[in-house]
This record gives structure tokens, C-alpha cells and sequence, in this order.
């Protein structure tokens, strides 16, 4: 399946016999709530899901989005209506992200039938209603592992024996600001793939040929096992994941990302513009 759709195609689809389950994941790092947003004016029929509370677990050891309660993660996505096959669409307000977060862990969690709107609510040219719907139960039980997982040490070796990319802007890769961690810089081996690159100047990802293209100048090759991938906190890098998947490549996710490397301090951290 297509890990992305147009507008056009949603609204088709909103029309079909079997509509999709549409998740609203409109999410800022350190911006205002997306709730208020949602409660503004969101496409008919689409249950908010908080990336903070609902997507993610406490902060801590693990980083600042750690990987939420699997089985709390199973009850937020049957309140929104899913079971085992229903098709799902995530869509979110800006870059991608918070959508991309729901879009990884439902596959993650054994759930395939999930995509990400193109472009976001910008893209969206039909009706919004501010209306909270009331969705039946679903019945998804999430079993974790369809798609790869890093720890700490996978990643550490990955950037070493194959190829690891930091999603993150690259002035935080190079250690020359670090407006949210403590420590500045990136992983010894990792490489530089900021998630702007993944998209045109509307917002919506780039032609899967292109995708491709620029993971292979990146150094990745066609009969790699894994792309492992990362960022801050392990938000902004299911987006990297997402292009990956559209470009052809298994993304292996580091959800705690740097966030969690450099809270311990025996972890080696390289800076400048080279992997290290």
C-alpha cells in the first residue's frame, strides 16, 4: 500500500463504501496545543489523538517521546474506531511529523492498512466541521514488531555497519546550536539527512524516484536490509521513515533518538559536518 494519499484521493475515499478512519495529529514542537486547533474546524469525522499523551509515553531515561504503553496505545486507537483491516488516514497541520508518529507505530504495531495525508490539512480543500465525533469501538489489539526497532546500541552500531541518518536540521547535527537537549552534536557515524529535504516548498513529498535518489546519494544502497533513522526525540524521524518507505527502503526507527543517547554520558558524541 501506498504509505501516502492526496486530498483528492481522501475525499474519494470519504465518499466510498468503506471509509477510512481519520486520525487529526496536529502537533508543534514546543508550540501551542493542537486541540484548540482541531476543536476550530477539522475534516468531517476525524478524532483527535495527542502525540504527547496518547503517542508517546513520560519523558525520561528513554528521551522525550519515548515509545507510549502498548496496551494504552491499543485502547486510544479502538476509541478511534480501528480494528484488525479498517483503513486509516493521519493527517496533521505542519511538516508531516505528527502524523507520520501515528502512521509508524500503527504499523509497527501490526496495523498495515494506514496512511498519511500528503501535504497535510493545507492540502485538504473540502468542508471542515468542528463536530467531535462518536465512533463505534473498534476491536486492534497491537503486536509489535512488523516493523524494525533500534535501541541505543543498534543505532550505535548501524552508523558504523551500514547506515544511519539524523533527521534533524543540520546545524543541530553539527553541533553549532542544541536549543532542547543537553548535549549538542550527533551519533559517531550517522549521517545528515534533514526531514526538509523530504518535501517540496507545498509541503508534500517529492516524487518516489527522487526519494530514492537522494537516499542513495546519502549512501544507501538497494540491498540493505535497513535504514535505521533518528532525530530528536523520535518524532520528526517516523517522517524520515515514512520517506523512506516511499523511496523504497526499510526504515529501522530509533525511537529514543538523541534525546535519549546523550542523557548518558557514556555515550561518544561526534560534531561537525562529517559523520565522525
Amino acid at each position: 500500500m501506498n504509505p501516502i494519499i492526496s486530498a483528492t484521493d481522501l475525499a474519494k475515499a470519504l465518499a466510498g463504501p468503506t471509509p477510512p478512519v481519520l486520525l487529526d495529529v496536529r502537533y508543534r514542537l514546543g508550540g501551542p496545543h493542537g486541540r484548540p486547533d482541531y476543536d476550530a474546524g477539522h475534516i468531517p469525522g476525524a478524532v483527535f489523538v495527542d502525540l504527547d499523551a496518547e503517542l508517546a509515553g513520560p519523558p525520561g531515561a528513554g528521551g522525550r517521546h519515548p515509545l507510549p504503553d502498548l496496551a494504552a496505545f491499543g485502547a486510544v486507537m479502538r476509541r478511534a474506531g480501528i480494528s484488525a483491516g479498517t483503513p486509516v488516514v493521519a493527517y496533521d497541520g505542519d511538516k508531516g511529523w505528527g502524523a507520520a508518529r501515528v502512521w509508524w507505530l500503527l504499523r509497527w504495531s501490526g496495523h498495515s492498512a494506514v496512511r498519511v495525508l500528503d501535504g497535510g490539512l493545507t492540502a485538504w480543500t473540502g468542508p471542515l466541521e468542528t463536530k467531535v465525533p462518536d465512533p463505534v469501538e473498534g476491536t486492534f489489539q497491537p503486536e509489535p514488531g512488523a516493523l524494525p526497532l533500534l535501541d541505543a546500541d543498534d543505532a550505535a552500531a548501524l552508523a558504523r555497519d551500514g547506515l544511519l541518518l539524523d533527521a534533524r536540521a543540520g546545524e543541530r547535527y553539527r553541533g553549532e546550536v542544541e536549543p532542547i537537549d543537553a548535549v549538542a552534536g550527533h551519533i559517531p557515524g550517522a549521517v545528515s539527512a534533514p526531514t526538509t529535504e523530504n518535501v517540496d516548498e507545498e509541503g508534500r513529498f517529492r516524487a518516489p524516484g527522487e526519494l530514492t535518489g537522494r537516499f542513495l546519494g546519502l549512501g544507501a544502497t538497494q540491498d540493505m536490509d535497513v535504514v535505521g533513522v533518528y532525530c530528536g526525540s523520535g518524532v520528526s524521524a517516523a517522517q524520515q521513515a515514512l520517506a523512506l518507505e516511499i523511496a523504497g527502503f526499510t526504515p529501522a526507527l530509533y525511537a529514543g533518538s538523541w534525546s535519549e543517547w546523550s542523557r548518558d554520558t557514556s555515550r561518544p558524541v561526534a560534531t561537525g559536518s562529517q559523520p565522525g
